[in-house]
């Protein structure tokens, strides 16, 4: 058994990393701010302490986590240095746990914690599997074989993983504090392609991702029909997205999901095509598809009266065209209202227009103020400037949620990457209140 100590437990990374080691037996606790964050809800489940920050939290005999968000000059990493403890950054530690593992690294610029959600769930009911999923999930088998994780490209940080093999999702420019362009990105891309050992899984749909090169096997996945995985007959029902595969010319199956929208149906294909690859039972395969719930703020649905409420972590505009894509194809002609919170100022400055255009697909929107980030509190933009973009839209101001009454049997889109569930949470309190 070793001692951990996490430094920003709470972290959508650092969260799930804590169980999977609880989970192995070891002593783990961790160290955070006080606020409230979705992520601790799994780690209070289980009894992993959570402190304030505070030096004192640091004690001999320790292993020390310390989350990407925190610098060496924070007090805990100071203390931790004093006494000579080792101190891993968090991607360090798990590029080293994965290495222990059949691993499969799941990344690209949209779509990792849905298609890693979806990966884990099959696999964990075929095969013993431990996983790590940005939703701040996270399980660590004693017997695992397999290890399936979410590895994200913001500063490189994917580069320290070696993995068995990866799936990428697609290639964007995201990140405009840290990448210089697209081009910057795809080189990163094309550097992690380089230290994957055994296949890659890409979507062959994706321009991007046609131009990596690699020293495995690439297997492409998509609608087009040059891809090795194939959907065509994609239909919607009730229950979810029909589906046939082909591979290569070859019917291979179909299958149902729960999920609607193209990026679902993508992420289903990322999977088929790795599980495949791995020589899983296919009819095991379909079974796991139709059961999967989804993962954490990925088109949350709750009823509200006659009101659908969905929350999710779109934060870019290809993301929010393929969450409203999603409503528009599970509630047919019921209303498309977007509440959006942008993430970080230099964000909505270099996707000004995008984000216009993206969120101008439904049919009302709403804005929130800005949020920041703890590298950037402040910006040069306002969200009255996204506003001026967006014929129609409004301003959504705290204390002021009560307006999206007007939106009887509307499916209302809480979309954000900051705090937009607290302008939900006021909005279910105002309807609650007039019951």
């Amino acid at each position: 058994m070793n001692r951990y100590h996490f430094v920003g437990i709470k972290g959508t990374g650092m969260s799930p990393l804590a169980q999977i080691l609880f989970d192995m037996n070891n002593e783990v606790r961790g160290s955070d701010v006080e606020k409230a964050f979705f992520t601790e809800e799994a780690l209070n489940r289980k009894g992993i302490e959570i402190l304030p920050f505070d030096p004192e939290n640091i004690s001999e005999n320790q292993i020390v986590v310390q989350g990407n968000a925190f610098s060496d000059d924070h007090p805990e990493i100071v203390r931790a240095r004093e006494l000579g403890l080792t101190i891993y950054k968090y991607y360090e530690f798990l590029g080293e746990l994965a290495n222990h593992y059949t691993s499969v690294a799941i990344t690209g610029s949209h779509g990792k914690t849905s298609t890693t959600g979806l990966l884990a769930h099959v696999m964990r009911g075929i095969e013993p599997t431990s996983f790590l999923i940005g939703d701040g999930t996270g399980e660590g088998v004693a017997d695992s074989k397999n290890f399936v994780f979410e590895a994200c490209e913001y500063k490189r940080h994917f580069l320290y993983y070696r993995p068995d093999y990866a799936i990428m999702t697609n290639i964007d420019f995201d990140h405009s504090d840290y990448f210089s362009g697209l081009d910057d990105v795809i080189d990163a891309f094309q550097e992690m392609a380089k230290q994957v050992k055994k296949g890659i899984i890409a979507c062959g749909d994706d321009e991007n991702l046609q131009q990596i090169q690699a020293n495995v096997p690439l297997v492409y996945y998509g609608f087009g029909a040059h891809n090795d995985f194939r959907a065509e007959q994609v239909t919607s029902t009730e229950n979810g997205t029909t589906f046939d595969v082909f591979l290569r010319d070859d019917f291979y199956g179909t299958f149902r999901i729960p999920g609607y929208g193209d990026h679902s149906v993508l992420n289903a294909l990322a999977v088929i095509a790795t599980c495949d690859y791995e020589n899983l039972p296919k009819e095991l395969v379909k079974e796991r598809l139709e059961t999967f719930n989804g993962v954490k703020r990925r088109f949350s649905e709750s009823m509200l009266n006659d009101q659908v409420l969905v929350d999710d972590y779109a934060h870019h505009p290809r993301e929010i065209s393929a969450t409203v894509e999603a409503a528009r194809k599970k509630y047919g002609n019921r209303e498309v209202v977007a509440i959006f919170q942008p993430h970080t100022y230099t964000r909505l400055k270099s996707f000004m227009d995008d984000f216009a255009t993206a969120l101008a697909e439904a049919d009302t929107v709403y804005l929130c103020d800005i949020f920041g980030s703890a590298r950037e509190q402040e910006g040069t933009v306002t969200i009255e400037d996204l506003q001026s973009r967006i014929e129609g839209a409004h301003i959504l101001k705290r204390g002021g949620t009560g307006v999206l009454r007007n939106h009887a049997d509307a499916v209302l889109l809480f979309m954000g990457a900051g705090d937009i569930q607290t302008y939900q949470r006021e909005y279910e309190e105002v309807v609650k209140l007039e019951a």
